[in-house]
């Protein structure tokens, strides 16, 4: 998976989040439009179908992008099934315990690392094209997990949780992480920017990889400067406003009362 190698490299990866309007079209526009390395599929507040995410898995696999799906408070299946569906990895949201973070890596991995169930004919195992003994090679090499950070209780056992094996990163949430601890929108307020910092030194003593949702280019510059690895910029309806609100703003004259 490129997105894990280009995180083994230290380098800054960029993805794009795609929720209420997740399409392969889109998919391809991102792909197309350059910049980013992966694309995220949100399962969690979107509740996209199965099919819905191998649609656009496969739309990224064509244009190059690597992709992963967030899954709501979840369980083995719903793991399994975005795997075979093609997503390139899992990201867990609400955990709040190392022991919900081995269970996720547990579930998208086979032994001796996991207990995930065999089933080579999905995607990820080329439709039944790769030998058993490759493909679960491949599956838990490549196999991306990622586990969101957004409630204080994480915050609070977050050095156990980064110390996980086969964690590839801590994914902070900072709206629900603030919302957690009664600090809504409240973006810079210190107590968010100390639980941010406990997160980015827990991942770094543990050698794991930090990714956020940042709220501007200042945030994300100071993320970045705090070792954070992968930057969530963008997401669909997000993209729609700014595009409709560009061309209201061009066309004002028009747009009168009236």
């Amino acid at each position: 998976m490129r997105l894990k190698e280009l995180l083994a490299q230290g380098k800054l990866t960029r993805v794009f989040g795609m929720g209420q309007l997740c399409s392969p079209k889109l998919v391809e526009m991102v792909g197309l439009g350059g910049g980013f390395d992966a694309v995220w599929f949100d399962h969690e507040h979107s509740g996209l179908s199965t099919a819905q995410v191998e649609q656009a898995a496969l739309a990224a696999r064509a244009c190059g992008l690597d992709s992963f799906v967030r899954l709501y408070a979840t369980d083995y299946a719903t793991v399994m099934r975005a795997l075979e569906a093609g997503a390139g990895g899992v990201m867990a949201a609400q955990v709040r315990s190392a022991a919900e973070a081995e269970r996720v890596v547990r579930w998208a991995k086979f032994l001796p690392r996991g207990e995930r169930g065999v089933n080579g004919s999905g995607a990820d195992g080329g439709y039944g094209s790769l030998p058993l003994a490759e493909y679960f090679r491949r599956a838990n090499a490549e196999t991306f997990v990622a586990i969101q950070i957004e409630h204080i209780e994480a915050v609070e056992d977050v050095e156990r949780i980064a110390a996980v094996p086969d964690v590839d990163v801590l994914f902070i949430g900072p709206a629900d992480l603030g919302h957690s601890m009664g600090l809504v929108g409240e973006w810079e307020h210190p107590k968010l920017w100390s639980a941010i910092e406990r997160v980015a030194k827990a991942a770094k003593q543990h050698g794991r990889h930090w990714a956020i949702l940042p709220f501007g280019p200042a945030h994300a510059r100071r993320c970045v400067e705090l070792g954070c690895r992968m930057l969530s910029i963008g997401f669909d309806v997000w993209a729609v406003h700014r595009g409709l609100k560009s061309w209201r703003d061009e066309y004002a004259e028009f747009f009168g009362k009236g």
